[in-house]
């Protein structure tokens, strides 16, 4: 029922427009036809205009409701308060230019000055009270319990998030975010894309790979998350795609995301917010303490002689002494300690008493044979 009369304002506003906007049209032009034929026509155009108009305006009415619907109150009410806020200083601005005398052709700067800037603030109020909503709510309401933790120190605000060409690529942000480990605004530089692009169309089979990768999975990102993923197209100058991604995050004041150490390492140089995938990655890894015992394959030996290597479930290396003559089998090791660094983990241990001496009494039952073999080897004197 409303939406029917929302048309039908809309259609009735449309020809009573065109029937009495005969009067704006030239004397001259009026006296040389049928004014009353020119007064149907334009009324004819006005009811098809304005009922476009009311399709259209129907239309954003159906998705604003079901936004407003599934959006939460908290945003709702901050987005309106941007909007708000900006159309204000929009018509402060604009308070100057509608009191200058222009006259003539010139007096139409006021009523273009007018939109543009209620449309442009209004946009802008807008997007920050999207992106900052709940730190301007807490700026209307100090008093309430989220304010007072802030103030605290106890609960900090999300601040968005800039995704680096290395994180897309790796693929594991697509379950850091599903899983909550990122709050906040996803943001997507213009660079990161192209950089992506032009590896997609690279001549090299595993850059073409990891370009399409990356392409497929910010895909995959705004099917999932639509409005939290955004696209920032504004252009830094710079050396490459870091200089700018450092730029962005300094401007946003957001987190930089990625799995490139120097990187990292240059946005703690110039004091901004980072957050590296493989420091990440290295605390969430399961702590495995000295006295631990563990159920481990040795896969093959290791640089000092009798050491074997085996790996733990999620990768970390593990050095093993006298272990090099248990080579493809599985034993009990026991932990003695572990080093820790940016670039990884490494885990030290032993075999078990009893799979030491079994692995021991082989190496010398091979030491054995080996040298029984090797005076097998030798020549008998006068043979050449």
């Amino acid at each position: 029922m409303v939406e029917a009369l929302i048309i039908v304002l809309f259609l009735i506003s449309g020809t009573a427009t065109g029937w009495m906007g005969v009067h704006l049209l030239p004397q001259e032009l009026l006296d040389d036809t049928n004014a009353q034929q020119v007064r149907l026509g334009l009324s004819a155009g006005g009811a098809v205009i304005g009922l476009v108009a009311g399709l259209v305006f129907r239309r954003l009415r159906q998705r604003l409701m079901n936004q407003v619907r599934t959006m939460p109150t908290d945003l709702l009410v901050s987005r309106a308060v941007g909007l708000i806020l900006g159309l204000l200083v929009a018509n402060l601005l604009l308070a100057p230019i509608l009191l200058l005398p222009l006259a003539g052709a010139s007096s139409l700067v006021k009523p273009l000055a007018a939109i543009l800037s209620n449309v442009f603030f209004g946009v802008l109020g807008y997007n920050l009270a999207e992106v900052h909503g709940r730190t301007l709510l807490r700026l209307f309401n100090p008093t309430s319990t989220e304010a007072l933790l802030v103030a605290d120190g106890v609960l900090t605000p999300a601040t968005a998030k800039i995704l680096d060409t290395s994180v897309i690529i790796d693929g594991r942000i697509q379950g850091m975010i599903g899983c909550g480990l990122l709050e906040g605004k996803v943001i997507v530089a213009q660079t990161v894309i192209n950089e992506m692009q032009q590896l997609a169309d690279s001549n090299n089979i595993e850059k073409r790979g990891k370009g399409r990768r990356g392409l497929k999975l910010l895909n995959a990102l705004r099917e999932t998350y639509d409005k939290r993923l955004v696209i920032n197209t504004t252009r830094y100058d710079g050396a490459g795609t870091d200089d700018r991604l450092l730029q962005l995050t300094e401007d946003t004041g957001g987190t930089l995301v990625t799995a490139d150490f120097n990187l990292a390492q240059v946005a703690r140089v110039k004091e901004l917010k980072v957050m590296n995938l493989s420091e990440l990655v290295i605390a969430l890894r399961p702590e495995v303490q000295p006295g631990d015992e563990l159920n481990l394959k040795i896969v093959r030996e290791g640089k000092e002689e009798h050491q074997g290597v085996a790996y733990l479930e999620d990768g970390t290396m593990v050095v093993i002494e006298n272990a090099r003559a248990a080579i493809g089998e599985r034993r009990a090791v026991v932990i003695t300690g572990a080093l820790q660094n940016p670039s990884g983990r490494m885990v030290f241990g032993r075999l078990d008493k009893e799979d030491e001496i079994t692995a021991t009494g082989k190496s010398s039952a091979g030491a054995k044979l080996a040298r029984k073999n090797r005076r097998n080897e030798r020549p008998t004197p006068g043979s050449r």
